[in-house]
């Protein structure tokens, strides 16, 4: 496996990541390593999405879901999950979904 090959890979973020731009910041975080994908709220207070990209920029990604976030944000844990390789990308863009 090279780091040439684009993954898709969901996660879950939780802690104090709702209410602090968690989502603006991940949009913005994703767009300038060139990911596609989407992040969202969910009801039970955590964000959740999907990230697709080259491998060396998702593990990028990854670690700063698990570590950075947004300046006001406390993460005391991150959930990948689902991680697979795919041929072409299934989104065009990031999203933030409401």
């Amino acid at each position: 496996m090279s780091d040439g090959e684009s993954i898709s890979v969901d996660y879950e973020v939780f802690g104090r990541v709702q209410g602090v731009f968690f989502r603006k910041y991940t949009q913005a975080q994703a767009k300038k390593l060139g990911l596609v994908g989407w992040v969202q709220n969910t009801g039970a207070g955590t964000v959740q999405g999907q990230l697709q990209g080259p491998r060396k920029k998702v593990k990028e990604m990854q670690q700063w879901l698990k570590s950075t976030g947004s300046p006001k944000s406390q993460i005391t844990k991150a959930e990948f999950k689902n991680e697979k390789t795919v041929v072409r990308l299934e989104h065009s863009s990031f999203d933030i979904v409401k």
